[in-house]
């Protein structure tokens, strides 16, 4: 995960949101308030349209939709536009079509409600449905997905929020913005003097002094994926909420941490997510695509690729 150096210059605001922490930073601090406002707004937007606890979201009609055609906000069409690029570029890693596999180990309400130990429960292997059974019509403003498939955009929506939020305070307010959703973070507007010092971690809620890495970020957008974070366990077995689309179970990688940084929150986060799910593959699959990465395996060991480093520009 990652956490910000907020140093002297920027003026910052933390709350909650979205079941995760919310940092907003500005170098036009007297701005600050505003900004506030103008992320408490576009995150409040995202909720409704794609949070899949809220009974009135868009997304729970969708899926509540017996197979029917749902016409629902512009928001959630290119969120789950979104979401079918992110499956279609990994060929498969990331797809939206998980939500009943999540449902069935046990993520199946908000986080903070998930109990985090349990008695053993029955795994249902098998692919999920898959991205191409989901249909969008961006004209008359519809999504529809089969009778029984339920979509999460988890691996998506989070990092589209925060792309979004930074431009949209970055058009109240101007100057440099960065605004971080439980770690995931994007930059908007041109950064404070020596760029914004990232520190990244297992865990964005980490101390000061757990292991991790500065960076110094400039523009674009930087993901953390984790298994250390949101899992528990089912009798002896221990789950999380990253699923292999080819198991419909929590994926069993080498990995427990992969950070990636990429133009937008939204590609770091689709990478840093897939890195995951390939395990091995990963490293060489990042190095190709020229993205700089962090990847820590199970027994703590780092790598890095694409050009990262730590107190590196990226």
């Amino acid at each position: 995960m990652t956490d910000v150096d907020v140093g002297s210059e920027p003026a910052s605001a933390t709350f909650p949101a979205l079941g995760t922490t919310v940092t907003v930073l500005v170098t036009r601090g007297p701005r600050l308030t505003v900004a506030r406002q103008a992320l408490e707004s576009q995150l409040d937007e995202i909720d409704r349209a794609c949070s899949r606890f809220r009974s009135d979201s868009d997304l729970t009609r969708v899926n509540d939709g017996e197979g029917c055609r749902v016409r629902v906000a512009p928001l959630l069409i290119t969120a789950v536009e979104v979401a079918l690029r992110a499956a279609r570029v990994t060929g498969g890693d990331v797809d939206p079509t998980v939500g009943e596999a999540l449902r069935l180990v046990g993520y199946d309400r908000d986080f903070a409600s998930v109990a985090r130990e349990g008695p053993p429960i029955q795994l249902r292997v098998g692919r999920v449905p898959g991205w191409q059974t989901v249909e969008v019509d961006r004209t008359r403003q519809t999504v529809r997905v089969p009778s029984g498939v339920l979509l999460d955009l988890g691996a998506t929506a989070k990092a589209l929020a925060a792309d979004l939020s930074a431009n949209a305070v970055h058009d109240r307010v101007g100057g440099g913005v960065l605004v971080s959703l439980g770690g995931d973070l994007s930059i908007a507007g041109p950064p404070p003097a020596g760029g914004w010092c990232v520190r990244v971690t297992d865990d964005h809620a980490a101390p000061p002094g757990a292991p991790g890495e500065t960076v110094v970020l400039e523009a674009g957008g930087l993901a953390t994926s984790s298994t250390t974070v949101r899992h528990w366990t089912r009798g002896d077995r221990g789950l999380h909420h990253i699923i292999d689309p080819a198991t419909g179970c929590s994926t069993e990688s080498c990995w427990q941490t992969v950070s990636v940084a990429a133009a937008n929150c939204v590609d770091a986060n689709v990478a840093s997510t897939a890195a995951i799910v390939r395990g091995e593959a990963a490293a060489e699959w990042l190095a190709s695509l020229q993205m700089p990465a962090r990847l820590v395996r199970r027994d703590g060991r780092v790598f890095h690729v694409g050009g990262w480093g730590a107190t590196e520009r990226l």
